[in-house]
């Protein structure tokens, strides 16, 4: 529905959840794919042999998002390897489920340097590129809780909301150079991320019963989010975010 041929798109966290869901569906589409991990190279090899069996163009890079050598290296290798950046996706992110009285500066300075330094250190890598091109996709991966918080994840919720607000920011900067910049929110997915929030299937079940629509989503239902996002058809959408959550956040 949303083809991507021809389109080039760095996905950041592509390993598992979100970011592998999100490169099979781009994929899928025809994007040529720079899937980008931190330490285990295990899901992005897989999904980049599983596009080459269909005719598709993937490369597996590298890198940790908060580390800026890392970062530029990563990009460069994109670039050497396609030519350019048509579509970047922000997806890299961790979660630490403490109460906040209990968390530690340890914690909350990883959680900020690859939920928030990352992000800002990819599109800064990225960027110039698209400018120079007058054209760009970027997607944040936020989240429902950037709107409500949650008691149990303060300062992951909290870099989910700058994620949110400097969307919104960068969209306005960058829209003069047609560069489209949108989040999207998810929420009531159960990735390996997050798998700790539900520990058993009673509580499984009662989170579901509170979902106007009585049902967990699928790392999917991002992706599907996202590929629409990144095609021409969300041209004149930026600075928003789209909320997969199965309606628990109005």
């Amino acid at each position: 529905m949303y083809p991507l041929e021809g389109k080039v798109a760095l996905i950041t966290g592509a390993g598992r959840g979100f970011g592998h869901a999100i490169g099979e569906r781009f994929a899928e589409a025809g994007a040529m794919l720079a899937l980008n991990y931190r330490k285990s190279a295990a899901g992005c090899e897989e999904l980049a042999d599983q596009v080459r069996a269909s005719g598709g163009e993937a490369l597996v890079v590298q890198g940790d998002v908060s580390d800026r050598a890392a970062v530029e290296r990563m990009v460069q290798e994109t670039t050497d390897a396609f030519g350019r950046i048509d579509i970047l996706v922000n997806n890299a992110g961790i979660i630490h489920l403490e109460p906040f009285v209990e968390s530690s500066e340890e914690h909350w300075r990883r959680e900020i340097d690859v939920n928030i330094f990352g992000p800002l250190l990819v599109t800064h890598a990225v960027v110039p590129g698209m400018i120079e091109r007058r054209y760009g996709k970027i997607i944040n991966l936020s989240s429902q809780l950037a709107l409500v918080g949650w008691e149990r994840a303060p300062v992951y919720s909290g870099t989910k909301g700058f994620l949110l607000t400097w969307t919104k920011s960068l969209a306005r900067e960058l829209g003069q150079h047609n560069i489209n910049v949108n989040a999207i929110g998810p929420g009531s997915i159960v990735t390996n991320m997050n798998a700790g929030v539900y520990p058993d299937d009673e509580a499984r079940q009662q989170r579901v019963n509170t979902l106007p629509l009585r049902r967990f989503g699928e790392p999917r239902d991002v992706a599907e989010s996202a590929l629409f996002l990144a095609s021409d058809a969300s041209g004149f959408l930026t600075g928003q975010m789209l909320g997969p959550n199965g309606g628990n956040v109005m």
